[in-house]
């Protein structure tokens, strides 16, 4: 291996969301990873600081070169420079998506359980959340069509949220389901907005399949946003990209960001998404053997030492689903027991939607031996509040 994520960082004392917690604690719930960005970027950073001016920035033809280029080697997926808008967040940018193509009282369809703030980008604005919830059946998950259509159906619904491969549950959608959803929608006159920030973080072999490359009616209906935030470990510089192929579509959501004043970089945005993009393939190849590895140390170790819960098979991001419908209680129950009683602080299925009370949610990217630390915390805590 050329690059090192097994040596821990201390991010303590860092003003890290993740990291600010009593110093007993061990922290696997925030999706940031505890490894350093890849040293091609912070080199790029390193540079950009050393400059010492820091005014303000424009997007420069580059960015938009390191954008399709990445998208069309690692995806397969031809992206037109005018296809792309620079944005703050993923986050922001579909809150001010839902304020622009939604009125309040809309509905707007998220499929549960689903990233939990994609609830706030909906409720804040006076918009109605709509739930399709997921299929649970031994073990794996699977939209309901069925439910789908009827909700999409809904004229009050106008605008879907796709989670693409989907957090919590780690699921890379098949073209063949992606497809479906886009008839559907086309169909119903309901726009896509497609969450694709965990894009990168496939297992090793497998690739995601961007929703706007499936069919003319994906891409014309559809609003997708990326980053390398996620990928590289880069979401404090505030950078990512809202890519819609249609002009009228885009035009809305260029209006939306700029009134919503999350459309300007700051003097590290940009760079270090072009470095990421530009530079960092080999480490981003690195470490997805390295989750990967991760993610089979963390289902052995569940399996040998703690049979009452079960892990869902993940082959995107670094997150793991754990079933814990063994147990009695709620998952928030048995998370706020394991952190009392271990420090380690796990997610709570429940703020995920319908269908996540009975699971937890864990971040297996860190260092080998910080993975050790929070296993063995996790089966102490559970067989305590068995006990």
């Amino acid at each position: 291996m050329n690059y090192d994520f097994d040596t821990p960082v201390n991010r303590r004392d860092t003003n890290s969301l993740k990291w600010d917690i009593a110093e007993n604690e061990l922290p696997m719930w925030v999706a940031d990873m505890d490894f350093p960005t890849a040293p091609e970027v912070q080199a790029v950073i390193q540079k950009r600081a050393s400059h010492g001016v820091f005014g303000y920035s424009v997007v420069p033809d580059e960015w938009y070169q390191a954008y399709t280029g990445w998208w069309q080697r690692r995806h397969d997926f031809s992206i037109q420079k005018e296809w792309l808008v620079f944005c703050t967040g993923v986050i922001p940018a579909i809150s001010s998506t839902v304020r622009k193509l939604t009125t309040p009282a809309e509905k707007v369809l998220i499929q549960t359980p689903v990233y939990n703030i994609f609830f706030n980008s909906i409720l804040n604005n006076g918009r109605q959340v709509l739930e399709n919830g997921l299929k649970y059946s031994a073990g794996r998950y699977e939209i309901d069509f069925e439910d789908l259509e009827q909700k999409l159906s809904d004229p009050q619904t106008t605008l879907m949220i796709l989670c693409n491969p989907h957090n919590p549950v780690g699921e890379i959608w098949s073209r063949e389901t992606l497809q479906r959803v886009g008839e559907l929608c086309w169909k119903h006159h309901v726009v896509v907005l497609s969450d694709e920030i965990h894009c990168d973080l496939t297992d090793p072999g497998l690739n995601y399949v961007p929703f706007a490359s499936v069919s003319e009616k994906c891409r014309e209906n559809s609003i997708t946003c990326i980053a390398p935030t996620k990928a590289f470990n880069l979401a404090g510089l505030q950078t990512a990209a809202v890519m819609i192929p249609n002009a009228s579509l885009r035009h809305k959501v260029w209006r939306a960001l700029n009134t919503d004043e999350v459309a300007e970089p700051n003097a590290f945005a940009v760079d270090a998404a072009i470095a990421a993009f530009t530079k960092g393939e080999d480490w981003l190849d690195e470490l997805r053997k390295y989750i990967f590895k991760n993610k089979k140390r963390t289902v052995e170790f569940v399996k040998e030492n703690i049979p009452q819960i079960r892990i869902v098979p993940s082959h995107a991001t670094y997150l793991l689903w754990l079933d814990c419908s063994g147990l009695l209680g709620s998952a928030r129950e048995v998370a706020q027991h394991i952190r009392n009683k271990t420090g380690l602080y796990l997610s709570e299925g429940g703020q995920y939607g319908s269908g996540g009370e009975s699971f937890l949610r864990i971040n297996i990217a860190c260092p080998c031996s910080v993975l050790e630390d929070g296993l063995k915390r996790l089966q102490e805590g559970i067989a305590s509040y068995e006990e």
